[in-house]
């Protein structure tokens, strides 16, 4: 049974959290101390190159927008799984390339159930 505490690995690495956590800390702790304080009536008013803003600047954006996006995020991580195995080619083998197509092969069916049920299709019904 293997102690965690006895690697000083771990210690260096626990020393490592705590003083970042509380170099953040101090760091706000010393700009809300050391930070000039404004009380004025336009203090929460936008300001946009002295123009007053007229209107409502609340957009409504489709929910397509929102969709593509998360396709992006989710087909962006292909890229960089992409990437990591080709660095590591040789060291993987002929398992890697497996777990490779299999990665591939994956999410080309997940992009042509996209495709089927439309989801990237921006016309209305």
């Amino acid at each position: 049974m293997v102690n965690i505490f006895d690697n000083k690995e771990y210690l260096s690495f626990f020393c490592f959290i705590f003083f970042s956590l509380f170099f953040c800390v101090f760091m706000l702790f010393l700009s809300s101390l050391l930070g000039g304080k404004s009380l004025s009536r336009y203090k929460h008013t936008p300001f946009e190159s002295g123009i007053a803003p007229v209107g409502d600047t609340h957009l409504h954006f489709s929910v397509k927008f929102y969709l593509v996006a998360m396709f992006f995020v989710i087909f962006d991580m292909e890229a960089l799984y992409l990437y990591v195995w080709s660095v590591s080619i040789v060291e993987t083998g002929w398992t890697g390339f497996i777990e490779a197509f299999i990665f591939i092969l994956f999410l080309l069916l997940s992009l042509f159930y996209l495709v089927r049920i439309k989801a990237l299709n921006w016309t209305h019904k």
